[in-house]
């Protein structure tokens, strides 16, 4: 589940500036779909406007998607009408997110690889969350142009031969393993349950409880952050290397010299371990090919407003630019 964010924003005085008039945060879960999401936003605020962008979790053709982790089928006409819009563009909200990268401030992002100076060129972004998105951003030599894509769903490429192991014990679960299976919230939850049955282990007695308020990978994250459970320690360990590994497998497929931005939901959360050598180790762990590697700048994204200024500056600016 994930909560939809929807804004209303118009120009400030600068031409390429977002000013936030509302924000307001919906559970998805309580809704049957986005259009009573917007017809319930638009209701309570009384704000209109001329056109909308909107970030979905899923591929997009045609001006419908299908949520990947929600039981929602999502058609632009619908949230149009829904919203009394002339206008409105669906994207996958990973190009979302990349559109957001040049409405953030400095402060928004954290250093985890220099790269080489005044680098340019292609760029990548991929978030951990509900699910893994991946989406690339285009250098046509003036300005980067975001496109999605669904690499999180490509198949998982084990490094090591406990990750061999734990390919096959997901793919006796799930028949296909992707990369989502091991580099998400849930992806965490897996590798945890993976080491415990691999141990001969029990969970340990805070599972119960974080299970009935279905927020097991948020405690497996912050006992091994506070050093409290080997397990849940080792689980995040592992995560941080497939961080880094997909993290180094998107930059060659984009070959994104002009750096490469990771997000989501987890990752601030894990800053301290992304800061360790776990990351950087896996994402250039690439051999012929980490010359290359140690050239592309590597930025975490802390702010998470990324996917909700992308939507507001591509309806504000990029609409009549990209019709869809």
């Amino acid at each position: 589940m994930f909560d939809a964010e929807l804004d209303a924003t118009a120009r400030a005085a600068a031409p390429d500036a977002l000013r936030v008039v509302e924000v307001r945060r919906y559970a998805s879960r309580d809704a049957a779909g986005l259009a009573e999401i917007v017809a319930r936003f638009m209701a309570e605020t009384g704000l209109r406007g001329e056109r909308a962008s909107f970030g979905i979790a899923g591929p997009v053709r045609e001006g419908r998607v299908r949520a990947t982790n929600l039981p929602w089928e999502v058609d632009a006409a619908d949230v149009a009408a829904a919203a009394g819009l002339p206008r409105v563009t669906l994207l996958n909200d990973l190009e979302a997110n990349a559109w957001g990268l040049r409405a953030l401030p400095p402060a928004a992002f954290v250093t985890l690889q220099e790269g080489a100076p005044g680098a340019t060129g292609n760029a990548a972004l991929l978030s951990a969350g509900t699910g893994l998105g991946e989406a690339g951003l285009h250098w046509d030599g003036r300005e980067h142009r975001p496109f999605a894509c669904e690499g999180g769903h490509a198949t998982f490429a084990p490094r090591t031969p406990l990750e061999v192991e734990l390919m096959q014990h997901l793919a006796g679960r799930f028949g296909h393993v992707s990369w989502e299976r091991v580099l998400s919230g849930p992806g965490l939850v897996n590798v945890w349950r993976f080491l415990l049955a691999r141990r001969g282990a029990e969970e340990p007695p805070w599972a119960a409880d974080a299970k009935r308020r279905n927020d097991l990978g948020a405690e497996i994250t912050k006992a091994a952050l506070a050093g409290s459970d080997a397990v849940a320690s080792e689980a995040l360990d592992l995560l941080v290397g497939f961080y880094g590994a997909e993290a180094g497998n998107l930059a060659l497929k984009m070959l994104a010299t002009g750096g490469v931005h990771v997000g989501g939901g987890i990752a601030p959360r894990i800053r301290s371990r992304l800061e360790g050598p776990g990351f950087l180790d896996a994402f250039l762990d690439k051999g012929r090919m980490r010359p290359l590697l140690e050239t592309m700048p590597v930025r975490l994204v802390i702010d998470d407003r990324a996917a909700l200024f992308g939507a507001a500056w591509h309806a504000t600016f990029e609409q009549e630019r990209t019709p869809r």
